[in-house]
């Protein structure tokens, strides 16, 4: 291969997904390995190195083909300078992954926080391609968010602009977040959440039911609306109604063009869109009903490398 190439690299707790693009944004190859929690994730860097210069090695494109390495990272980024300041799952605490990873593979790395990244990539090759304003919410085990403002990512003074997912959207009697607090969007849009609520509901719930509460799950939920069951319609209409004023504030606040719905739940599809898309028009001020439209992500879960990959073309 002749063509210079970006790197992109998705880092899970987990999984790491990687990918090899061209300058125009076109996936050459994919791949993952298995995350390396060991010794507190020491090895995690190493791992990523030697995978990629195997695969260089076997695509037969030399090192100074690759542009940069971008990577995607949990947790908050300095990004200037690449240190990520705590990646629980990860072990990883004020790591200097740009540093190490620049060591360990002897090319250029930028670093960005994961939840970022798949902003990014939606905004260069998926949902919102072509625009320069765009928010990007992605509904998984968590609810994670980015928020582009002029082709740029916002970062906030410390790198925790855009949580999203820990905007309160309950105040009173709301349920408790990982992160401490109680009654983020994370507790009732995520896909654990989405299970929670749906139980907390099935007590009240005097009619009847296709969905097992065993075998709950936000899938069986959505596939149960869409076949017309009026409990999962009910669980759905409430989900639809937490994250359709959630995203009000933001397009009154920001006013994006665009306002992308990723992760997991988003395959729910029109499902999950249309009574959002209703809350939020009921709830958005006149201009932004006009100029901001909701749209669900293209990307999938390749999102993160597309990002990162972005990352090394700039």
């Amino acid at each position: 291969m002749n063509e210079n190439v970006l790197a992109g690299v998705d880092l899970g707790g987990t999984t790491t997904k990687m990918g090899l693009f061209s300058q125009t944004g076109e996936l050459l190859n994919k791949w993952d390995i298995p995350t390396d929690l060991s010794n507190n994730g020491t090895q995690i860097v190493p791992s990523i190195a030697h995978s990629l210069e195997e695969k260089l090695l076997k695509l037969h494109i030399e090192k100074n083909q690759v542009i940069g390495v971008g990577v995607g990272a949990p947790g908050s980024v300095h990004v200037e300078k690449g240190i990520i300041f705590e990646a629980v799952n990860l072990g990883w605490k004020q790591f200097p992954l740009k540093a190490e990873l620049e060591k360990a593979i002897g090319l250029s790395v930028t670093t960005e926080n994961d939840a970022n990244c798949a902003a990014l990539g939606e905004m260069w090759m998926g949902a919102g391609k072509g625009a320069k304003d765009m928010v990007c919410v992605t509904l998984g085990t968590g609810v994670g968010g980015g928020i582009i403002t002029n082709g740029q990512v916002v970062h906030g003074i410390k790198g925790a602009g855009g949580e999203i997912g820990h905007m309160t959207i309950v105040p009173e009697n709301g349920l408790p977040c990982n992160c401490g607090k109680t009654g983020c969007l994370e507790t009732v849009a995520s896909a654990t959440g989405i299970v929670r609520l749906a139980k907390q509901s099935l007590a009240d719930f005097t009619g009847e039911t296709i969905l097992n509460r065993a075998d709950l799950s936000a899938k069986s939920i959505f596939d149960a609306a869409e076949k017309g069951d009026a409990f999962a319609k009910q669980v759905v209409e409430k989900v639809a109604f937490y994250l359709g004023w959630a995203l009000s504030h933001l397009g009154n606040t920001l006013n994006p063009e665009k306002i992308v719905i990723g992760g997991g739940v988003s395959r729910a599809g029109n499902t999950l869109l249309e009574p959002v898309n209703q809350y939020f028009y009921s709830f958005s001020f006149p201009t932004v009903q006009e100029s901001t439209s909701l749209s669900v992500a293209t990307l999938g879960n390749d999102a993160g490398i597309y990002g990162a990959a972005w990352l090394a073309h700039k």
